[in-house]
């Protein structure tokens, strides 16, 4: 029989127990405060919250950020548990917030017990069916880089079984992504877990290499090639022979260099700079941007032909803003690697600091909160990283403000319309540009339909073209 920790109000409890919800004798019912210390000595299979346990006032609707904050202490005791909250009929807006925050699912009140059996056994089911494909995942990585492929995010789960899948192939594969989001990491994962793992894996940043030398780095050169070049030197292709090469930032590469490597994708064939001979070369080509490389060949800066060799198997990493029920880990995992190397051992990490590091918009992404940590980790001198450790202003709460101007002459009612419609135009904006133009994310995050979306943007004017070309 499973065992069940249910957490609610005295309000609720007796609506909870008829609905049957943890009905069995060990079942103990308790205040969210105390949550945390009952998972620390026993380990329950749900974890039922009732929506108004938490400490903010009944007006508040609460936010995935607020959610991300209240689940991550109860994970660190016991990862695999499943939350499912229980919402008021004017809450639903937070209960999807909840799911998306990793809560397994949530409930509407007042409770039916056909329901609560439904998402009872659907949850359980799930949670089967998701411990067995976490046991074949582990499988697949090698022991030392499973800690780094834990994730609760869902985005990126979907990233690391293609991973699974195209790294025993030969297949070229394209990482696109914002700056920091870790393609390169990935493109070792790749490697690591191909036929070519004992093999070269060399690493290319095409943008910091000067266009003069780019082509002879890449492939070679040969001796009086060019002024400089007083002896024949292997390029970068020919290193890699029967390994992998990692070209980062490869919508930098000039038009000669994308020829060659077009060749080289193709036939497996190149040439040395200032070289007549024809060399072969077997190399699996990973490439990574975070350029748009379609529009980029739609205006004439990047090869057609290129492009579809390269983008043979697509992977898009999710900026952090998206998976930021991730961040407490990614920190634990900054922390031990620093304590490690470093004269001296964090093990703890602030509530307020773990609530701020969710509500920050981290546009270097993970690199961002690396760098974060670092200087967090040198100026704190307990074994808990505290707030003090951190820049003042990154604990500064930001909140959507929007100077409406008050014409006093109007109706209330006019202006009051009027002050909506500027805040909503603002809104948008910034959700547009966040998520490039996605319409799906943007109304995932906004809890509006796509439908709803679309006429929001045709009553402001938006295009999502504009996004996506802003970036």
């Amino acid at each position: 029989m499973r065992e069940f920790l249910v957490a609610c109000r005295d309000g609720v409890l007796k609506e909870v127990i008829k609905a049957g919800i943890g009905n069995s004798s060990k079942t103990e019912f308790v205040t969210f405060e105390v949550v945390t210390a009952c998972l620390e000595a026993q380990a329950y299979d749900y974890l039922f919250v009732e929506l108004a346990v938490v400490p903010r006032t009944d007006h508040h609707l609460l936010t995935l950020h607020d959610f991300t904050a209240l689940f991550d202490p109860i994970w660190r005791l016991r990862p695999s548990i499943k939350i499912i909250v229980i919402v008021s009929p004017d809450q639903i807006q937070a209960g999807i917030a909840a799911v998306e925050a990793g809560a397994a699912s949530y409930l509407k009140l007042p409770l039916g017990k056909e329901e609560v059996e439904f998402i009872s056994r659907d949850v359980y089911e799930g949670q089967i069916l998701e411990s067995e494909l976490d046991y074949l995942r582990e499988q697949f990585w090698e022991t030392d880089v499973r800690e780094i492929v834990r994730t609760r995010c869902g985005s990126m789960k979907k990233v690391y079984d293609l991973i699974q899948s195209v790294a025993p192939t030969r297949t070229a594969v394209l990482l696109t992504g914002e700056t920091g989001t870790g393609k390169s990491l990935l493109a070792k994962l790749i490697h690591r877990h191909s036929n070519r793992r004992d093999a070269q894996f060399i690493s290319v940043h095409c943008g910091a290499i000067p266009d003069t030398l780019l082509e002879s780095e890449l492939f070679g050169h040969e001796k009086g090639a060019f002024t400089g070049a007083i002896r024949r030197k292997m390029g970068k292709f020919e290193i890699a022979n029967g390994g992998t090469i990692f070209l980062d930032e490869v919508g930098t590469l000039t038009p000669a260099a994308q020829v060659k490597l077009l060749m080289i994708l193709q036939e497996g064939l190149f040439e040395r700079v200032g070289g007549e001979a024809t060399l072969k070369t077997d190399v699996r080509v990973v490439a990574a941007t975070n350029a748009d490389l379609k529009q980029m060949t739609e205006e004439g800066l990047f090869r057609k032909d290129l492009y579809y060799r390269l983008n043979v198997f697509p992977i898009d990493l999710p900026p952090l803003r998206e998976r930021i029920q991730d961040i407490p880990h990614l920190v634990e995992s900054f922390l031990k690697k620093l304590s490690d190397f470093g004269p001296k051992t964090i093990h703890h990490v602030h509530p307020t600091v773990i609530k701020a590091l969710g509500m920050y918009n981290w546009l270097g992404n993970i690199r961002e909160l690396e760098n974060l940590i670092e200087r967090a980790y040198i100026l704190e001198q307990s074994d808990t990283l505290t707030p003090e450790s951190f820049p003042a202003d990154f604990f500064e709460e930001e909140w959507l403000t929007a100077e409406v101007s008050i014409d006093t002459s109007h109706a209330l009612a006019q202006v009051r319309a009027e002050g909506i419609e500027e805040i909503e135009r603002r809104y948008l904006k910034d959700l547009l540009a966040r998520h490039k133009g996605r319409i799906n994310r943007s109304a995932e995050e906004a809890g509006i339909t796509t439908r709803q979306l679309h006429k929001l943007m045709k009553k402001y004017g938006y295009r999502k073209e504009t996004f996506k070309s802003a970036h």
